[in-house]
């Protein structure tokens, strides 16, 4: 059985850290202390981890691109371990603050990162895990919005969203898609609902 290739989505560099765009990258750290292991420096221009989650062979990987050039890092890590199990974790507008999806394929949404890495590999056919940031309020700039940090009132919910997208990624290596999307996307945390 292949082994794993585990992307998450982000731009390196402290000043980026904590910005919306950089999620993949927070699911991908909460991943590798799971996995008991570091990011070490690949010459495919990414920080990778190899080792095991769930019984299964992953390398987990944060490209070093910038979001927008994220494909031919892919690319070169999944010729590397010579893998077609791909996951991509990623920054999502069109799912609100709070949810989490899993999917296969489809289009890229705008999203520059995953435009990337369907050019690189030739296919769209690669699983994503999408977490859900919500539209920009009133007329601030996508490009903007996406670099800014997680609001004051979101970083209260953001451990639990990026510990339980680690349990949607461990779900899709051990049981697959549809299983995963029957378990969790039933589930989201309900932020705007009366206090549970």
């Amino acid at each position: 059985m292949d082994r794993w290739l585990v992307v998450g989505l982000g731009n390196p560099g402290p000043e980026y850290a904590a910005n919306r765009h950089n999620a993949g990258f927070m699911v991908a750290d909460e991943l590798a202390a799971r996995a008991g292991g570091r990011f070490k420096a690949h010459r495919a221009r990414a920080e990778v981890m190899e080792g095991r989650l769930v019984g299964a062979s992953v390398v987990l990987a944060k490209p070093l691109s910038f979001m927008n050039l994220s494909g031919g890092p892919v690319k070169a890590l999944a010729d590397f371990y010579k893998t077609t199990q791909l996951i991509v974790i990623h920054d999502e507008l069109d799912v609100p603050y709070g949810a989490l999806r899993t999917k296969l394929g489809g289009g890229d949404n705008g999203h520059n990162g995953l435009k990337s890495i369907t050019k690189s590999l030739d296919t769209k056919d690669y699983l994503r895990l999408r977490f859900g940031i919500g539209r920009p309020p009133g007329r601030m700039d996508t490009a903007v919005y996406v670099l800014k940090d997680f609001a004051t009132a979101e970083r209260k919910d953001l451990p639990f969203l990026i510990d339980r997208a680690a349990d949607m990624v461990e779900s899709l290596i051990q049981v697959g898609l549809e299983p995963t999307q029957n378990k969790f996307h039933a589930a989201d945390l309900n932020l705007s609902g009366p206090p549970r």
